[in-house]
C-alpha cells in the first residue's frame, strides 16, 4: 500500500486553527480537566504573560470555546475561564483530528 492510500482519509482541514496555537491548546487542555480556572492559575500553568494570555483567551472566547467571567473578590478583580460545550466538542474533534494525523488515517 502506498503512502497516499494510507492517508487518504486524513483531512488537514479538520485541524482547528483556533485551538492549534500553543497557548490556546494549553488553555483548552487545562480547562478540559477542571470546571473553571482563574486568570492567575492559567498564567502560572502556561508560563505566559498577562497580555499573551488575555489575547489567547479572547480568541477562544470569540470562537465560543471558552466563557470568561469577570467579578471582584473584595476590591481585587477576578477573571475566570471555563470551557463551553461548543469548546468541549471542538477540543474533542481537534484531538480526533490529531490522532488521525499521527495514525496516518
Amino acid at each position: 500500500m502506498n503512502v497516499e492510500d494510507e492517508t487518504s482519509d486524513f483531512d488537514i482541514g479538520r485541524i482547528d486553527e483556533v485551538i492549534h496555537g500553543r497557548v490556546r491548546l494549553g488553555i483548552m487542555a487545562y480547562l478540559s480537566g477542571v470546571e473553571s480556572a482563574d486568570f492567575g492559575e492559567l498564567k502560572a500553568r502556561l508560563q505566559t504573560t498577562d497580555g499573551n494570555l488575555s489575547v489567547h483567551l479572547r480568541k477562544l472566547e470569540e470562537a465560543g470555546f471558552v466563557a470568561v467571567s469577570k467579578s471582584f473578590q473584595g476590591r481585587k478583580p477576578l477573571t475566570r475561564a471555563s470551557m463551553t460545550e461548543t469548546g468541549r466538542d471542538a477540543f474533542l474533534a481537534y484531538l480526533d483530528a490529531m490522532s488521525a494525523l499521527v495514525a496516518g488515517r
